[in-house]
Formats: structure tokens, C-alpha cells, sequence
């Protein structure tokens, strides 16, 4: 059979936690339930036993002297019974007498009836009466109304009155099974509501655990997806012994895929992006001789010189990007002013801008303080102000505006050059995707936007280049409201 809708695992763990203990609960009430009424009972007629054979005892007397009608048995019942009997049975109230008394004599004839209902009737043939003059047990349970079986029914409990070792008639204690009625519904009314509290507080137990058992679970699926995307993630902690040993081991898996991943990758990277500066060191190398003039040998040796801090640069960069790459989560977090860090990168940035007459002008909001790591931070936003700075005309002006919107933090940089061709806007974040300065013509490493977008990962921001219809580009960084101090 299929269902319209699936069943999560915090359902189908819910749902059988709830089964259970809903079948145990109901079971564990019905016998609880069930065993109220002929528990009650049976206690009663342990109670009438006894009662019977007190009575029994001190009747034997008048039933020897033939004066059982008149005689001190006969009146201390009486007695009993019209006197006051109030008392409060566990907060029931109890205003009378509930026995009923009876004795026969050695054929099973009734000689005394506190109800003087039966006097003189033969009563042999009732169990109470025959089981006793024979020497045993007695006791019997009949309707108040002959022949309605759903009816309230009376106990008849018997003991024998004797003369030495010889039986010489019966004695019936009576009580209507009524009289147990309000200590049997109060039983079974407080056996139900202790039962609805506890499986009350089974399903709230069960409705905790679910949530805490799936919320690990979720936790772990977030990772996962997370990492399938590329996303920075910190592996889940769990409580869960199970679970943790499962985060452990996805996380011992991620480190495995990802080393394994990067490393083809770099690899196939920098072999295509050390070709370029090798295959020059060669041809220079190649060519320089001791006949060549010393103009032409100056010329080759700073093109080796300059390609070699090229091929140092690329592989220091790498190194740095790939520990970045897998660094998960900060580590050394501190409250800055980003104004004030803003105005450091552009001071280290000051000899480079002066050359080409390229000034800096802030525009803020005044103090914005954030809570993140400086160094890092730092470095995207050299990194993007000397793209800037590369892409910027001589005698023109980088604008950075800084400013919070809805919670968040906003660094837009807008320089004044030419912009980006439309074939390279999806590809300036690629690793080793470089386009050439205009100022020398030569690229980059092609890897300082892609660290920037790695450092703002982290910071849970981002990064967005677009061409300004006035010309130039627009370079804004956003980090989130959960980043500020």
C-alpha cells in the first residue's frame, strides 16, 4: 500500500515510541482496572469470614439454650444495629450497618434472621447453609432481585456454630456488594488519571527524545549536504555516542575525499600556470651567452628574475589558499573597527597608489564594529583593493563606502577603469583566472579573488563583482548581522 505523504524518521520514531507506549499503558489499565473490582472482593469476604466465625462463637450459647430470639446475641445485634455508626473510610462516609445476620439450625432451618426476612424457611439447600453443615467452606453470592444476572449481588459467608466438635447449625454474615461500589470507582478512577498522567509524561519523554535524536540527525544531514555543496562546515557535535562516532567518521571521510580532490586539482593548476614562467626562464636561459651585449643580458636576467618571484608567488599563494580551503571555522576572533582596518590595508597599498596619482576616498557611517579575524579580513580587503588599484587609470579615485543595511555590513569599493569584459564576470572567483593589468600587461596569480571569497566564507559573507553603468566596477562585501559584536 503507498501513501499519499512520506513518514520522516521523527515521525516514524515518534509514532513508534507512541505505539508502544500506548499499548503498554492501555494493558498495564486493564489489568490494573480489571483487578480493582474482584480485588475489593476478596478482601471483603476475608473480612466476612472472620466476622463469621466471631459471631459464630457468641452465638453458641443461645443457640444451645434454645433462646437465641430473646437472648444477649439477639440484643447486642439489635443493639448494633440502630446505634450511630458514622466514620469516614479513606474520605467515604459510612452512616450505617450493612450486615445482614442469619442462623439455622443442624437441619439448615432458619431459627434467626437479624432482617426477619427468612425466619423459619428451610435454607439447606443454599451453598452458604449446606456447605457449612457438612463441614466446609460456605459462601455463596446471589442477586438482589432473583434472576438478574447484571444486578446488584449480595455475599454470603457462613461458619458453623458448634458444641464441642459438633456442628449444631450455621451462622450467615450478608453485605451487598453495593456497599464496595464508591471504593471501587474511586480506585479505578484514580488508577485511570495516575495512568493518563504517566502516559502523558511518556509521550512528552518520547516527544523530547525524538526531537533530540533527530535534531543530531538533521545536524549531520546539514553537514553533509554542506559539504557536497563545497560549503564551509564544522563538524556536528553530538551526545550521542552512535552519532558522534558517525560524525567522526564523515568528517574523517570528508578530510580523505577533499585532501584527494585537491590534490589532483592543484596539481593539474599549477602545472598549467608554472608552464607559462618555466618555458620563459628556459628561452631566457637559452639564449643568454657571455657574447651578448650587456643590455640584452640585463634584459633576459631580469625576465628570469621576474618570472622566478612570479613561480615563488604562485606557490606561496597556493600554499595559503589550500590551508584555507580547509580551515572550517575561525579560530581567532576579535572585535574591530572595519573603518579603522580599512584605512590600514590602503596605508600598506599608499606607495603604490602614489605612483600612479590613484587617491582613496572613504565614505562611512561612522564606528562599525564587528567581531571577526583581523588578519584574515585584512588580507580580502588588500587583496581587492589592489585589484582595484591594478585595474584603476592614472589620476582617478577608488570610492569605499561602508555601512550597515538591515543588520548587515556592507564595504562597496568602486574604481574608475575600464570593467569587465562580459566573458570573464562568472570567472573572476576561478582559481589561477587572471585578466591582464592594463598598467604592464601582465596577469596575476589568479588566485586573490578566489582567497578573498574563501575568507568571507568563513566569516559567513560574501562577495560581489559588477560593472557600474558609469563605468568601472563595483566591488561589495557583505558580512551577516550574526558576524557584528
Amino acid at each position: 500500500m503507498k501513501f499519499p505523504f512520506k513518514f520522516n524518521i521523527s515521525l516514524k520514531i515518534f509514532l513508534g515510541y507512541f505505539a508502544l507506549v500506548g499499548l503498554a499503558t492501555w494493558f498495564v489499565l486493564t489489568i490494573f482496572v480489571d483487578e480493582v473490582k474482584p480485588g475489593v472482593r476478596q478482601a471483603m469476604e476475608d473480612t466476612l469470614v472472620d466476622t463469621a466465625s466471631l459471631l459464630a462463637e457468641l452465638a453458641v450459647a443461645d443457640v444451645k439454650s434454645g433462646n437465641l430470639q430473646n437472648g444477649n446475641f439477639a440484643l447486642s445485634l439489635a443493639r448494633y444495629q440502630v446505634s450511630s455508626n458514622k466514620a469516614s473510610i479513606w474520605g467515604i462516609p459510612k452512616h450505617s450497618s450493612d450486615y445482614r445476620v442469619y442462623i439455622t439450625d443442624a437441619r439448615g432451618i432458619v431459627i434467626f434472621d437479624s432482617a426477619k426476612l427468612a425466619l423459619g424457611q428451610d435454607y439447606s439447600r443454599w451453598n452458604d447453609v449446606y456447605l457449612t453443615l457438612r463441614g466446609k467452606y460456605g459462601a455463596r453470592s446471589s442477586p438482589v432481585v432473583a434472576g438478574d444476572k447484571h444486578g446488584d449481588t449480595i455475599m454470603y459467608i457462613a461458619a458453623p456454630v458448634r458444641d464441642d466438635k459438633k456442628i449444631i447449625g450455621s451462622l450467615t454474615v450478608a453485605k451487598a456488594n453495593r456497599t464496595l461500589l464508591p471504593f471501587i470507582e474511586r480506585a479505578q478512577n484514580k488508577i485511570i488519571r495516575w495512568g493518563a498522567l504517566l502516559f502523558l509524561l511518556s509521550v512528552a519523554v518520547g516527544v523530547l527524545f525524538t526531537w533530540r535524536f533527530t535534531r543530531a540527525i538533521h545536524r549531520l544531514r546539514d553537514y553533509a549536504l554542506a559539504v557536497s555543496m563545497g560549503k564551509k562546515a564544522a563538524k556536528p557535535e553530538s551526545s550521542n555516542d552512535e552519532l558522534a562516532e558517525l560524525a567522526d567518521a564523515m568528517q574523517v571521510m570528508r578530510n580523505e575525499l577533499d585532501g584527494k580532490e585537491y590534490i589532483q586539482e592543484a596539481v593539474q593548476h599549477l602545472a598549467h600556470e608554472l608552464k607559462s614562467p618555466i618555458t620563459a626562464i628556459q628561452g631566457a636561459t637559452e639564449l643568454i651567452s657571455p657574447e651578448m651585449q650587456a643590455a640584452d643580458q640585463a634584459r633576459f636576467l631580469t625576465q628570469i628574475k621576474t618570472q622566478s618571484e612570479r613561480v615563488q608567488t604562485i606557490i606561496q599563494n597556493m600554499l595559503g589558499l589550500a590551508t584555507l580551503e580547509h580551515q572550517q571555522h575561525l579560530t581567532h576572533l576579535t572585535n574591530i573597527d572595519l573603518t579603522d582596518l580599512v584605512r590600514t590595508q590602503i596605508a600598506h597599498l599608499a606607495d603604490k597608489a602614489n605612483q600612479r596619482n590613484v587617491q582613496f576616498k572613504i565614505i562611512d557611517d561612522g564606528f562599525i564594529h564587528l567581531k571577526a579575524e583581523a588578519f584574515l579580513l585584512g588580507q580580502a580587503i588588500y587583496n581587492i583593493l589592489e585589484n582595484a588599484l591594478d585595474f584603476s587609470p592614472k589620476d582617478s579615485t577608488i570610492t569605499l563606502s561602508i555601512g550597515q543595511q538591515a543588520g548587515d555590513i556592507n564595504l562597496t569599493i568602486q574604481d574608475q577603469g575600464a570593467g569587465i569584459p562580459e566573458y570573464a564576470l562568472n570567472k573572476v572567483f576561478d582559481k589561477f583566472y587572471s585578466l591582464p593589468r592594463p598598467a604592464t600587461g601582465q596577469k596575476s596569480t589568479g588566485l586573490g579573488l578566489n582567497f578573498v571569497q574563501e575568507v568571507l566564507k568563513l566569516h559567513n559573507g560574501n562577495i560581489t563583482l559588477q560593472n557600474h553603468e558609469a563605468g568601472g566596477v563595483v566591488a561589495t562585501i557583505s558580512l551577516p548581522n550574526s558576524t557584528l559584536t
